[in-house]
């Protein structure tokens, strides 16, 4: 109103215009009429003030959600870089604020590698490996005596030193079938007999089943390129062309389809799974499917490891996998899919969700949002509380008089916890980088404490993306499949190494023998080829196959 009177005649006020007590000495009544000019301008001026004052208020509404939008486009440029170029490492003490986290960063930590003063492992022991041994004399001008020129006498023994040695080199073998004419007169016989021919793994294919042992272990175990073997095993000798090998194994893929089935049936006998999936590119055009991105699934159980390729990654994946199971806990991140499951919905299986995928919600407030830093790393301290009690009762599962305490003391700080993140979602202001991970966490609080009534149950899903690691990095060395059906291979190899590995079996000689039935079948796989999974395996086969193979495997 003071800027408005600032605007009018001298002598005039707002008073004057709206009647009130103080009017020009010009009316004796103390009101102008009705049209007077300045009483219109007077109003004029009110409503302009008004309306400017208005598009102030809107104006700072605008700067506020403006620098609200700047701080998320910030957080999320800090995301984005960190993906980019930062560590992938979750530990990260340089960006730690919080007391705990300030703790463990500055800590002391045990130096790497041997300490002074304690007892070594010494050399391993290579006593397994065949030895061949090769004599080292002296040339024949050191064996006589330098000053009458008698020889030297040999004492009949010697002096012995072993080193570990690696021959790799490609040789033919030639089979040399004998030939036999009958020693009778019978007419029921052949002019002349000859032994059979060995058997063959791929008919009419030139390549023994090591050669094939090779291909499968370093693609599908040890994730190397084709175009790198190919590369490597030319260096000994052995002139393999890519095309050669791609045939390969598109005829040794049918091999592998009845161990699969025994897989997936040993995988849903059990009552606990990890499941988790990565992406993989399939290049070939399929009906239906818009690019290369395929997905890549895996069902980890306690003996037996799954995986599935498939276009999707809906839950109609696992859905199928899972047909029929009657029940059990499944341990997954927070993905949409697993919760829409019809065995969830119908309570057969129940979800476990993965602490880790919390404490990087808060973590990543802390490293995105620089205000709320030491808030995130508090959260980070509460979880890694949770994670220490959890590990503290797990140690005495098996005494019931010492596991009663601990399990009291970890359900007062799931308690506590729980009765924290209430008290800071029920704040009216609470930011929204804080608001959403907590909404996460109250969402799915049950499947987060599953643990707690199932101690066997783990907080987190990590046994599946150890599992995931190595087709990630055969998805960025060989950058996934060509065909469909290669994709399908890798699947099921990736599915054997891994379970391999679970049961302790070294899968050079237990490839070797399986691939051998297969021959000894002609070319397909045999009869009995579930007694090749390693639950099945005789006690002969367990030691033949074990982690460490025999001399003469």
């Amino acid at each position: 109103m003071d800027a408005v009177e600032a605007l009018l005649p001298d002598g005039l006020t707002g008073a004057a215009l709206t009647g009130q007590a103080g009017a020009p000495p010009e009316r004796s009544a103390g009101r102008l009429c009705p049209g007077c000019p300045v009483k219109a301008e007077w109003f004029e001026l009110r409503q302009q003030a008004g309306h400017y004052r208005s598009l102030h208020e809107r104006a700072c509404e605008r700067e506020k959600a403006l620098l609200r939008r700047v701080d998320e486009l910030e957080a999320k440029l800090r995301l984005r870089e960190r993906e980019l170029f930062g560590r992938k490492s979750e530990r990260s003490p340089g960006l730690a604020t919080s007391q705990g986290a300030l703790a463990v960063a500055t800590a002391p930590r045990n130096p790497r590698g041997h300490r002074r003063g304690t007892p070594g492992h010494g050399r391993k022991s290579y006593a397994h490996l065949p030895v061949e041994e090769e004599w080292i004399d002296l040339p024949a001008g050191k064996r006589l005596c330098d000053r009458c020129g008698l020889p030297f006498v040999a004492n009949g023994d010697s002096e012995n030193s072993t080193q570990v040695a690696i021959r790799v080199r490609a040789y033919v073998r030639c089979f040399r079938r004998r030939r036999y004419r009958p020693g009778c007169q019978c007419p029921h016989l052949p002019a002349v007999i000859v032994a059979p021919p060995p058997p063959k793994l791929i008919p009419k294919g030139l390549y023994d089943v090591s050669v094939w042992v090779t291909v499968l272990l370093d693609k599908y175990a040890f994730l190397r390129p084709t175009g790198r073997l190919v590369a490597d095993l030319g260096t000994a000798g052995l002139g393999l062309s890519p095309g050669t090998v791609t045939d390969g194994l598109r005829r040794l893929a049918p091999l592998f389809e009845p161990l699969m089935d025994g897989l997936v049936a040993r995988n849903l006998e059990e009552k606990q799974w990890h499941a988790d999936e990565t992406r993989w590119r399939v290049f070939e055009p399929v009906e239906g499917k818009v690019g290369s991105g395929w997905w890549l699934w895996v069902f980890r159980s306690a003996s037996a490891v799954v995986f599935v390729l498939d276009r999707s990654r809906s839950a109609r994946v696992p859905e199928a996998h899972f047909q029929g199971v009657e029940g059990g806990i499944l341990i997954v991140d927070r993905y949409a899919a697993y919760k829409a499951l019809s065995v969830v919905k119908l309570g057969k299986v129940l979800l476990a969700f993965c602490w880790q995928h919390v404490r990087r919600d808060f973590l990543e407030v802390a490293r995105d949002w620089p205000a709320h830093e030491a808030w995130g790393f508090e959260w980070v301290d509460a979880i890694g509380e949770l994670v220490h009690l959890n590990r503290l009762r797990l140690e005495v599962l098996d005494d019931a008089a010492a596991f009663a305490p601990r399990d009291a003391e970890l359900r007062q700080g799931v308690e506590r916890m729980a009765a924290r993140r209430a008290a800071e979602l029920g704040q009216g202001d609470l930011h929204p980088a804080r608001r959403k991970p907590l909404e996460s966490l109250r969402t799915h609080w049950g499947g987060l404490t599953l643990f707690v009534d199932h101690p066997e149950v783990p907080m987190d899903n990590s046994e599946a993306e150890r599992q995931l690691r190595g087709p990630a990095v055969g998805r960025k060395v060989f950058y996934g499949s060509g065909a469909v059906w290669a994709g399908q291979l890798a699947a099921a190899l990736f599915s054997l190494f891994a379970t391999l590995k679970l049961w302790n079996v070294n899968p050079r000689p237990w490839l070797a023998a399986y691939l051998e039935a297969c021959a000894q079948h002609g070319g397909q796989p045999p009869p009995d080829a579930a007694a090749f999974l390693p639950w099945n395996l005789s006690e002969a086969r367990r030691r033949q196959f074990a982690g460490r193979p025999s001399p003469d495997t």
